[in-house]
Protein backbone atom coordinates (compact mmCIF):
# COMPACT_ATOMS: atom_id res chain seq x y z
CA UNK A 1 0.00 0.00 0.00
CA UNK A 2 2.75 2.51 0.57
CA UNK A 3 4.46 1.59 -2.24
CA UNK A 4 1.19 2.73 -4.19
CA UNK A 5 0.50 5.76 -2.45
CA UNK A 6 4.96 6.54 -3.55
CA UNK A 7 3.81 5.83 -6.59
CA UNK A 8 1.22 8.37 -6.55
CA UNK A 9 3.23 10.87 -5.24
CA UNK A 10 5.84 10.61 -7.86
CA UNK A 11 2.85 10.95 -10.63
CA UNK A 12 1.37 13.89 -8.87
CA UNK A 13 4.64 15.94 -8.79
CA UNK A 14 5.22 14.91 -12.76
CA UNK A 15 2.07 16.10 -13.41
CA UNK A 16 2.10 19.83 -14.60
CA UNK A 17 -1.70 19.96 -15.14
CA UNK A 18 -2.43 21.50 -12.02
CA UNK A 19 0.62 24.09 -12.49
CA UNK A 20 -0.76 25.50 -16.03
CA UNK A 21 -4.55 25.89 -14.11
CA UNK A 22 -2.80 27.97 -12.00
CA UNK A 23 -1.46 29.86 -13.99
CA UNK A 24 -4.26 30.35 -16.48
CA UNK A 25 -6.43 31.32 -12.97
CA UNK A 26 -3.90 33.86 -11.83
CA UNK A 27 -3.79 35.61 -15.14
CA UNK A 28 -7.76 35.65 -15.53
CA UNK A 29 -7.41 37.27 -11.69
CA UNK A 30 -4.77 39.76 -12.99
CA UNK A 31 -7.12 41.03 -15.85
CA UNK A 32 -10.19 40.80 -13.86
CA UNK A 33 -8.51 43.50 -11.27
CA UNK A 34 -7.12 45.58 -14.12
CA UNK A 35 -10.68 45.93 -15.66
CA UNK A 36 -12.17 46.55 -12.14
CA UNK A 37 -9.37 49.50 -11.74
CA UNK A 38 -10.41 51.05 -14.76
CA UNK A 39 -14.02 50.59 -15.32
CA UNK A 40 -13.69 52.18 -11.29
CA UNK A 41 -11.30 55.33 -12.55
CA UNK A 42 -12.60 57.21 -14.98
CA UNK A 43 -13.92 54.68 -18.25
CA UNK A 44 -17.38 54.27 -16.80
CA UNK A 45 -17.97 58.13 -16.91
CA UNK A 46 -16.19 58.77 -20.05
CA UNK A 47 -18.32 55.80 -21.80
CA UNK A 48 -21.55 57.26 -20.41
CA UNK A 49 -20.66 60.33 -21.70
CA UNK A 50 -20.56 59.18 -24.78
CA UNK A 51 -23.57 57.39 -24.96
CA UNK A 52 -25.54 60.50 -23.44
CA UNK A 53 -23.99 62.72 -26.17
CA UNK A 54 -24.69 60.04 -29.06
CA UNK A 55 -28.44 60.04 -26.99
CA UNK A 56 -29.11 64.17 -27.48
CA UNK A 57 -27.60 64.25 -30.93
CA UNK A 58 -30.14 61.31 -32.12
CA UNK A 59 -33.10 63.52 -30.28
CA UNK A 60 -31.69 66.69 -32.18
CA UNK A 61 -31.84 65.03 -35.23
CA UNK A 62 -35.58 63.79 -34.72
CA UNK A 63 -36.51 66.91 -33.84
CA UNK A 64 -35.50 68.61 -36.49
CA UNK A 65 -36.45 65.83 -38.56
CA UNK A 66 -40.69 66.91 -36.82
CA UNK A 67 -39.50 70.59 -37.39
CA UNK A 68 -39.03 69.94 -41.41
CA UNK A 69 -42.38 67.52 -42.10
CA UNK A 70 -43.98 70.21 -40.72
Amino acid sequence: MIKYIQKLIDKLKKSEKGQGMVEYALIIAFVAAIAIYVLNNGLKAAVKDSFDNASAMISSANAETKNINK
